[in-house]
């Protein structure tokens, strides 16, 4: 007789995870665009280049918070 193993969400390591993701997130995307307005007015760039650099930054953010997914996932597996 073959056990029917079900495979659902654990809902407490979805929540851990995703609560790290949200507090991680709003300093990485804080930083990324607050990094992009300081370089293009340090340097006097103007608004579309510091624009296209807070693009670029929060670009390399969204990588970080993708390996950071990646690791948290395993560490706390969001599936039983």
């Amino acid at each position: 007789m073959a056990t029917n193993t079900r495979k659902g969400l654990n809902a407490g390591n979805l929540l851990t995870v995703v609560s790290v993701l949200i507090l991680v997130g709003a300093e990485v995307f804080g930083v990324a665009i607050a990094a992009g307005w300081a370089i293009a007015g340090l340097f006097e760039l103007g608004d579309t280049v510091g624009y296209a650099l807070m693009a670029v930054f929060c670009a390399i953010g969204l990588y970080a918070m993708l390996i950071l997914w990646r690791r948290a996932v395993q560490v706390e597996p969001i599936r039983r």
